[in-house]
């Protein structure tokens, strides 16, 4: 208990100082995780709208897929975004390897297919009816898409934050991938299993009392977004 105290006061001690190491180390994880939440929305709703408004053959093989990718582990992308990043892999030639870079690619990987997932389902729970009705008052089919994604911001809101959370406290593939370099790629979750490793359990409480409290800041704000956009 006297461990967690001392974590608790390290933590607000290195908050309310501004420690530059932390800060950096925090602000650092926010961009990258916030980056990888950017480009796995974009992916996630594209992908996913296309897959629910459309019907093709192995549909449903493509819903298994994206369902199976929901769960993916991290340190099993982090092993394969590592191989493809490799100097003699298939994108070596990027050089983008332990740069903050590749744990962007990471997390986008581990994100893409959660957000995917329940904007695929966001979709397909909207009444068919609605896209004949969108095409019939003279939209187009884009048109009908934006329509359809407004109509269900609020699962996709959820999606976000499902992403979020996911990449945010994700440990395994950023450890493989940006090799927790300090000042280049060290984010807190890399920084908490480092302390953790060297005995420094009061600053490893600390800095994961700070990811607990920047996401807690992030899903709160994405949150009450949601709440004021619900159905009355």
């Amino acid at each position: 208990m006297e461990l967690i105290l001392e974590g608790i006061k390290k933590a607000f001690w290195l908050l309310f100082t501004f420690d530059p190491e932390v800060m950096g180390i925090t602000l650092l994880s926010l961009k990258i995780s916030g980056t990888a939440t950017l480009v796995s929305l974009f992916l996630g709703v594209s992908v996913g709208t296309v897959v629910a408004l459309n019907r093709f053959p192995g549909r449903r093989f493509v819903i298994s897929l994206i369902n199976t990718g929901m769960g993916l582990p991290p340190v099993v992308v982090g092993l394969f975004v590592t191989i493809f990043l490799w100097r003699n892999g298939p994108l070596g030639f990027l050089q983008v390897l332990y740069t903050p870079t590749a744990i962007i690619i990471a997390q986008a990987v581990i994100a893409t297919p959660i957000i995917m997932g329940v904007s695929l389902a966001a979709i397909q729970k909207l009444p068919e009816n609605m896209r004949l009705q969108i095409l019939a008052l003279g939209a187009t089919r884009f048109q009908m898409i934006v329509i359809l994604i407004k109509e269900a911001r609020l699962p996709l809101l959820a999606a976000v934050m499902a992403g979020f959370g996911s990449v945010i406290s994700e440990v395994g593939a950023s450890i493989m991938v940006g090799g927790n370099i300090k000042g280049y790629t060290r984010v807190l979750t890399t920084a908490t299993v480092m302390e953790t490793s060297r005995g420094n359990f009061d600053v490893a409480i600390a800095l994961g009392i700070l990811l607990l409290l920047f996401s807690f800041i992030i899903n709160a704000i994405l949150t009450g977004v949601q709440q004021r956009e619900r159905p009355r």
